[in-house]
């Protein structure tokens, strides 16, 4: 998606080879018209193949998401990632590791809001090991759910998370792919 890319050069800032920040527009102050662009997008691309929930983590992936079930007419379910104090012995449950904190933490998913008749799209704002989204995977099938496909705002192309996804079945759909990043500099697919 052109925009996203064009938003991402102009006030994305490329720390290292594996360090993007898009606080400005996606991660901490967010443009919601921008979100709004992006949702559309991926309920256009995800249409008419019997999706009924929206998944996403907290807390990055929540904007893109809640406008994608918006636009799909569906509701979006938040994996959490601290386990609740109150619905402990209701909840499935995952570790996953993540890229960019360098730490574990545990996945949660509350029993009563996916079920085995639940097809599932995912919603995430990065990809880069796939480690967040094959979390989410574990907890949807720990669920019975199925996986439509899986939408990214930005992707690392450069990190084997894509081909991790692909390798299991999932499509993934990313609207901006990037092939390289240096300090200040990005180079998109």
């Amino acid at each position: 998606m052109r925009l996203l890319e064009q938003r991402i050069l102009k006030e994305g800032k490329a720390y290292s080879e594996d360090i993007l920040r898009v606080d400005t527009f996606i991660n901490h102050q967010v443009d919601p018209e921008l979100m709004h662009k992006c949702a559309r997008e991926f309920a256009s691309h995800f249409r008419g193949q019997g999706i009924t929930k929206v998944v996403t983590i907290e807390s990055s992936g929540i904007s893109p998401a809640v406008l994608t079930a918006l636009e799909m007419g569906i509701p979006l379910v938040i994996l959490k990632k601290q386990p609740s104090k109150v619905l402990n012995d209701n909840l499935f449950q995952t570790m996953v590791t993540s890229f960019t904190k360098g730490t574990n933490y545990e996945l949660t998913l509350s029993k009563d809001v996916i079920g085995e008749n639940d097809h599932v799209l995912i919603i995430d704002d990065f990809l880069a090991n796939g480690e967040a989204v094959t979390g989410a995977v574990r907890l949807l099938r720990m669920a019975h759910a199925t996986v439509a496909g899986v939408g990214i705002l930005i992707e690392k192309s450069f990190q084997p998370g894509r081909e991790k996804l692909m390798d299991a079945g999932f499509e993934v759909y990313s609207l901006a792919r990037i092939a390289s990043m240096a300090k200040d500099s990005i180079t998109f697919e």
